[in-house]
């Protein structure tokens, strides 16, 4: 269960996320995942958005092994090795989540050689 939780008192969401929601069942914890493929151990080539792609494809192959998928995801953290790339990584986000949006984190972070990283947690479908 993924319930947004909302309220006029508090600072409205500025973006792809919920002040807060509230889940119930077994939950997933999905450590932070970096873009690299799977087939090669190497981190994928190109830029910024081929990179956040193989991220978030990454999380997306974690959470279907665990029987879940992205639709129970309830918190995300997000790891940006320069603050500029969030436009780009709010707009692939999108791609992989609905709403009610998930809660989540977006800091500046000094990653080794990656330019993203993210991690969340989910919950399994109920039934």
């Amino acid at each position: 269960m993924r319930k947004e939780i909302f309220t006029q008192r508090g600072a409205p969401p500025m973006g792809v996320y919920s002040q807060a929601i509230l889940a119930s069942g077994p939950t997933v914890y999905i450590s932070g995942q970096g873009p690299i493929d799977p087939a090669t151990g190497q981190v994928v080539p190109g830029g910024f958005r081929e990179q956040a792609v193989r991220v978030f494809e990454n999380i997306s192959i974690l959470l279907e092994a665990a029987g879940t998928s992205w639709e129970h995801v309830v918190k995300v953290g997000v790891f940006l090795a320069d603050l500029k790339d969030f436009p780009e990584m709010n707009e692939i986000y999108r791609q992989y989540v609905s709403t009610p949006y998930p809660a989540r984190t977006t800091v500046g972070a000094q990653l080794p050689g990656i330019l993203i990283e993210v991690d969340c947690v989910a919950v399994l479908p109920e039934g």
